[in-house]
């Protein structure tokens, strides 16, 4: 059977830079089944730090311009650009041999209630497509959210195929800037939803504090302890007691929100590294509080991005969830800092093939759709 080339570029919530995955396709089903995708290439290019500052300007809400909104658009295209471009020679390929690349974008705004909801990924791909000689797809979350649905998180549609088993239950933990969550229950249909932060916080106070844009492998966290009156401060944030479906971002979660967290909770005098724990635990906690009523008796935690590699991270959830075997998607065969470019790769397969990409039951919308929109070369 012949395989299909498609791509898939992903800019997160972190803010940190461009992850392209090359992957083969094998199948008329989509191609999402572990057995019929193969990757070829990953390649991640940061943002250089000055644009990385412009998009979190624009995210916190700072004056904007239409000429300076413009700018940053072309600024972030010509980094996938970069990324796309490099991922082709990495894999030996050339444009002609992808069939289309999926191009999330970067969201500098989502509002998912409300009577004005949106959500907006900027990133030209015009742009993109003429760069790089290889189709576009993008837009991926409007058509979901003018169906009624929340627009987010939609991975949880390549979850369901890639890591569900017919007798186990699973989770699959997408640990980026926010965290989502993928409940793969036997015989039943697969929820999802934003839980809080993943690393949106940790990373903004790292930063911060040390000047360094992550806590590597969770050492810093480590060194200190657990702020009790910050944490129950903090799990008092109305978001965690919605129901699903619900997605969330930097609008919500962001450096203010944890000054007025601290402030309200006397702690201003806190150790820095006292924080860094706090923030740790608090996503550890906001996790595990979605995780465990998936299933009584426990289950498989797969998971991927950023908090993957937080080795204190990885060892807290595994404490705070002892009927769950927390493990790196990894373990199922795609590595964490892939699985959201695959997802991409996947929903630009799909969209080409006229197939649905949402899944109404974590979205909310009203029904499947295709999702997103050619750009052509």
């Amino acid at each position: 059977m012949a395989v299909e080339i498609y791509g898939g570029a992903m800019s997160g919530t972190s803010l940190d830079g461009v992850d392209v995955v090359l992957a083969g396709f094998e199948g008329a089903d989509g191609g999402l089944s572990d057995a019929n995708v193969k990757v070829l290439a990953h390649v991640y290019t940061p943002y250089p730090v000055a644009l990385r500052e412009e998009i979190l300007g624009i995210c916190h809400g700072q004056p904007l311009t239409l000429p300076h909104l413009g700018v940053v658009d072309l600024a972030i295209a010509r980094k996938y650009v970069e990324a796309i471009r490099a991922a082709l020679s990495a894999a030996g390929l050339t444009p002609s041999e992808v069939k289309a690349v999926g191009v999330h974008g970067q969201t500098v705004y989502h509002q998912p209630l409300g009577p004005d909801r949106f959500t907006m990924q900027i990133g030209d791909p015009n742009t993109i497509a003429v760069g790089t000689g290889v189709p576009v797809v993008a837009d991926f979350r409007r058509r979901d959210m003018a169906l009624g649905g929340q627009g987010a998180p939609l991975a949880p549609a390549f979850h369901d195929h890639w890591f569900r088993h017919a007798s186990r239950t699973r989770v699959v933990l997408n640990g980026g800037g926010i965290a989502n969550i993928t409940a793969l229950r036997p015989g039943q249909d697969t929820y999802g939803f934003d839980t809080g932060p993943a690393n949106v916080l940790m990373d903004g106070w790292c930063t911060a504090k040390t000047g360094r844009p992550y806590d590597d492998k969770g050492q810093w966290a480590r060194s200190g302890k657990v702020l009790d009156r910050l944490l129950a401060t903090m799990l008092q944030e109305p978001y965690l007691k919605l129901p699903h479906p619900k997605s969330t971002g930097r609008e919500l979660f962001h450096m203010q929100w944890l000054q007025a967290c601290t402030t309200g909770s006397a702690c201003q005098h806190a150790a820095d590294a006292d924080v860094m724990r706090t923030l740790l635990e608090f996503t550890v906690r906001t996790v595990s509080d979605a995780v465990a009523p998936v299933d009584a008796t426990g289950g498989e935690l797969f998971v991927c991005g950023g908090a993957a590699m937080n080795d204190f991270f990885m060892q807290c959830l595994a404490d705070a969830l002892p009927q769950w075997a927390v493990q790196s998607t990894a373990a199922r065969g795609i590595a964490p800092d892939q699985v959201e470019a695959i997802a991409f790769a996947s929903f630009a397969r799909r969209t080409v093939l006229g197939l649905p990409g949402n899944l109404p039951s974590v979205t909310g919308a009203s029904r499947p759709c295709v999702l997103g929109a050619l750009y052509a070369v």
